[in-house]
């Protein structure tokens, strides 16, 4: 079983955030340009929250707000869910179908090493899974 740390070890551990008092239009932006759906929410080195594109989608255009004049604190995630590098991409899997996120900011203690996206976890399923199958037809035929 593959572990978060592992993961972060072969995906890499940039971290793209924003601060709370930036506007959901920078927020958009930022994610459009990175080519990420989620941003971390931070103030001081400190997590204070999370903002997705669903969050932008429920809380800005399904409420007649508008993104230049709403800044990211008025819709973003307070309560993050988190991973540690020594869970496995199972366990996150688990753990983001039942708190209902596609996003997870990985801490090593207090200190935050990576997020990890369910488009993460799933490619590293899919890849063990390949392996799984090529050693088992190497194993039929070889």
């Amino acid at each position: 079983m593959t572990s978060v740390r592992q993961l972060l070890d072969h995906k890499g551990r940039k971290i793209w955030s924003i601060h709370p008092d930036a506007t959901v239009f920078d927020a958009v932006a930022k994610m459009a340009e990175k080519d990420v759906g989620s941003l971390l929410v931070m103030e001081d080195d400190k997590l204070v929250g999370i903002i997705t594109e669903r969050h932008y989608a429920r809380n800005v255009v399904l409420k007649g707000k508008t993104s230049p004049a709403t800044p990211v604190r008025d819709i973003m995630e307070r309560r993050v869910v988190i991973a540690r590098p020594e869970q496995t991409v199972e366990q996150c899997m688990a753990l983001m179908s039942d708190k209902r996120v596609r996003h997870l900011p990985v801490f090593e203690g207090k200190k935050l090493v990576g997020i990890v996206s369910i488009g993460d976890l799933v490619k590293s399923i899919i890849g063990d899974q390949k392996f799984t199958i090529d050693q088992l037809v190497h194993y039929i035929h070889g």
